[in-house]
This record gives C-alpha cells, sequence and structure tokens, in this order.
C-alpha cells in the first residue's frame, strides 16, 4: 500500500488507475500552476514602488529587477508540472535549495517570502518609508494566507521561499556588482568624446563600468554589439550633422503629441519604478488582466527582468566604448548654441539608447510568450505618478518598444540611430534568450 502527496490534478486519475495501491486518503499538492498571480503582480508593485521611492537609477534598478524575478521563478518552480529551473542555464547559477517531494507548500506563502527576503537584501540601506512598504506587503500576505494554511505547511512555506532567496542573493553577489558598481570615469580617446551636459554638467557620468558586471544570458557585455555610430563629423555636408540637425528641428518644431510621448517614456530616477520598470509593470498588468496563473506570471517576469538586467550590461558596455557625446553638446557647438532638449539629458554617452536596447530585449521575450498582443498601458493610474498621464494602447510589444525608442528623438536627448541600434541589440538580446533558456520540461 502507497501513501503519498500528489499533486492535485493526477489525483483522481491515479485513484481510478489503481486504487488499491493507495492506503487511506490521498493528500493533494496544488501546483504553483492553480494559484492566482497575484502574490507575484503584488510584489512587483511594491518594488516598483521602493526603486521609485529609493531613487535607484536605471542601471542598479534593472539589476534589482532580473535578481528579485529569477528569486519569484525559483522559489516555485519545483511546484509547476510543466516549468524547469534556470540552474545550469544562466550564467554561474547552481542548483538551488529544492522543497521536499515527499512535502506539501503552499506557493503562494513561498513566493511571497522568497520576494519579501529578497526585496529586503536588495535594499539593506532603504528608508524607513521603503521598509513600510515592504513590510507591508509581507504583512498583508501573512495574514490572508497564515489562518487558511496549516501550520505545518505555512512554516514550510516560509522557510523554502527564504532559503531560494538566500541561494539567489549570494549567486547575484558574485556577479561584480561590488567592483562596477562605482568606478573611475576613464574617457575612450574618440572624436566627439562625451563631454558633460546641462543643466548641471555633472563631469562623473553614471556607472561607467556597469558594462563589465556579470549578465544572467550573455557572455559578456560585448554581445550583441551594434555596428558604431556614422562618423563623427562637424562637416555640415556630413550624415553625422545631418542626425544631429534632425534632432534639433524636432525639437524646436515638436506637437503635442511628441511631447506627451516623450513625457510618457521618460521615466527618470525618483519619478517612475525606471525604464526597465515600466517593462515590468507591463508584465504586471498582463498578469492581472489575462488572470495568468502564479507560474505563468513569475515566468513572464523572468523573461522581462533577465531582458532588461542584460540589456543594461550591454548597452552600458556600448556606451562608454563609443563615449559619444549627446545631441546637445552636438547642437550647441554647432547649430544653436542656445538650443536645450525637451527632456533633460541623462550625464552620460548617448550611443546606444538604454530605452531602446531594453525597451528591444523585453518587447522581444514577451512577443516570444505571448505572440503579437494588443494591450493598454497604464502604470501612471496605477502607482499615482505626477504630473499624470493617460493609458497608452499598443497593436503589439514592439509597437510599444518603437514608440519608447522614439520618444528620446522628441525628448532630444538622442539621435535616431542610437535608437535604431539600440532597438537591434535589445531585439538579439531577446533572441538569445530564447536560443539558451529553455523555462519549459
Amino acid at each position: 500500500m502507497l501513501k503519498r502527496t500528489v499533486p492535485c490534478a493526477l489525483a483522481v486519475a491515479l485513484l481510478f488507475a489503481a486504487p488499491a495501491a493507495w492506503a487511506g486518503p490521498l493528500q493533494c499538492k496544488e501546483p504553483a500552476d492553480a494559484y492566482p498571480s497575484d502574490v507575484a503582480s503584488a510584489w512587483f508593485d511594491t518594488l516598483y514602488d521602493v526603486v521609485k521611492a529609493e531613487k535607484t537609477a536605471p542601471p542598479p534598478a534593472s539589476r534589482i529587477y532580473g535578481i528579485a524575478s529569477v528569486t519569484l521563478y525559483e522559489s516555485i518552480v519545483h511546484g509547476s508540472a510543466g516549468n524547469r529551473s534556470l540552474a545550469g542555464q544562466l550564467n554561474d547559477l547552481s542548483a538551488l535549495t529544492a522543497p521536499r517531494p515527499e512535502k506539501k507548500y503552499h506557493w503562494p506563502t513561498v513566493a511571497s517570502s522568497a520576494l519579501a527576503t529578497a526585496v529586503r537584501g536588495l535594499y539593506p540601506g532603504a528608508s524607513q518609508a521603503s521598509l513600510e512598504l515592504i513590510d507591508a506587503r509581507e504583512e498583508g500576505f501573512t495574514s490572508a494566507f497564515q489562518p487558511a494554511v496549516s501550520g505545518p505547511v505555512y512554516s514550510r512555506s516560509v522557510m523554502l521561499g527564504r532559503d531560494v532567496a538566500a541561494a539567489v542573493l549570494g549567486w547575484a553577489a558574485t556577479d561584480g556588482f561590488s567592483a562596477y558598481n562605482n568606478c573611475p570615469y576613464v574617457a575612450a580617446p574618440v572624436d566627439g568624446a562625451w563631454q558633460p551636459t546641462p543643466p548641471a554638467f555633472n563631469p562623473n557620468p553614471l556607472q561607467p563600468c556597469w558594462g563589465q558586471i556579470r549578465p544572467m544570458v550573455l557572455i559578456s557585455g560585448a554581445e550583441c554589439a551594434p555596428p558604431g555610430n556614422p562618423t563623427f563629423s562637424t562637416d555640415a555636408s556630413s550624415d553625422f550633422y545631418a542626425t544631429a540637425l534632425e534632432v534639433y528641428n524636432t525639437g524646436v518644431s515638436l506637437t503635442t503629441e511628441q511631447k506627451t510621448i516623450a513625457d510618457y517614456w521618460a521615466d527618470g530616477t525618483g519619478a517612475t519604478g525606471t525604464p526597465p520598470g515600466h517593462w515590468i509593470a507591463i508584465v504586471g498588468q498582463i498578469s492581472r488582466n489575462d488572470s495568468l496563473s502564479l507560474m505563468a506570471s513569475a515566468e513572464a517576469f523572468a523573461r522581462v527582468g533577465i531582458a532588461v538586467h542584460d540589456a543594461f550590461i550591454e548597452c552600458w558596455h556600448t556606451k562608454f566604448v563609443y563615449n559619444l557625446e549627446r545631441p546637445v553638446t552636438y547642437i550647441r557647438d554647432q547649430i544653436d548654441p542656445t538650443w536645450s532638449s525637451y527632456i533633460a539629458t541623462p550625464a552620460f554617452p548617448s550611443y546606444h539608447s538604454g530605452h531602446s536596447t531594453q525597451s528591444g530585449a523585453a518587447s522581444a521575450v514577451l512577443t516570444d510568450l505571448f505572440g503579437i498582443k494588443s494591450f493598454t498601458d497604464t502604470p501612471y493610474t496605477d502607482h499615482g505618478h505626477l504630473p499624470a498621464q493617460n493609458p497608452r494602447s499598443f497593436d503589439s510589444f514592439a509597437e510599444a518598444a518603437d514608440e519608447a525608442a522614439i520618444s528620446r528623438l522628441y525628448g532630444g536627448i538622442h539621435y535616431a540611430f542610437d535608437n535604431h541600434d539600440g532597438l537591434a541589440s535589445g531585439q538579439c538580446i531577446g533572441g538569445l534568450i530564447h536560443d539558451r533558456v529553455q523555462f519549459k520540461r
């Protein structure tokens, strides 16, 4: 006689197939696929708000979202009927703590415990306000789950989540962040080299060594490299001058719609959850609106989290190889000394565009997962950003990525080739994630 715990989906079939083989009542385990996505989407909403509150810059934000998404996925993947672990698939990620197969787990509790542990670990110096956001989210799920789950199952689930998060954080600690997060800027000796930009004229560009951090899927930040910017020239008949003139002419004749698009995708540090957070928020919207399961949502967050994580590494590697000056520098020197960009120019080189690269990567992995899908994007209403922006609707993820890319031309902070080549690099990154990572069994 056998007595064991099995997935509920198998219980009825087993009883019909071999009823004499089972002693006593059959205890079934609900798979992670059987639960709604509430824990995943709510926790990433909280993380988005913490990223905003802590004024986290886009590169470290992309790392935070990536690590948190892998934590969520790995915490529940062994409870899924159809997904497989990322251990052995992501760079240097070894086997993590696994559940005991004979024991029952409550997968929403596992996921909440894992994300609470991961977010605290990723923000060890968080403000009191951010800690209160994290505590409130965890306590909300604790009060909902603990009374509904047996004591041993609940305790076991909490510990599994904590153990998986600790293991993922330990893996993340070896990615070079401690060495490369802050390092001296050594300017590449190129024509048209980056110069400090208005209004602050900060001489220290943002995180010049970020491109040296270990990616999750790419071999290094040098993979999916773009072809390089057009040859720098101040000749008014040159291709480079023409691209700068396009930025200038666009900027002095912006339409209301172009201003709306520039503002909508700006996602400045401290104003929203950053550009990578925008795509993470889109996953949360789809999780809720399409009633994804917990496991399906975790997979979507993992795909996008990995994509934006590696996109920023590739992009920052490229930025400091080419070290190209921003349009505002060129335009003030060569076209109009009084010109200013519509969006404040960030303090790092121009080529290529971070918005475009990460949007190309995120849209590629989302299309790979969901196909060509129309959706309405609602981050401003979901998170109460000010000034308010109306939701925007798109016929596909690629259309949203294209708009995110061209928004930087409208903002006056990127040349068109920055955006075009960034999108292409991002799509390359998305393609490599498809080729190298198997999420399904």
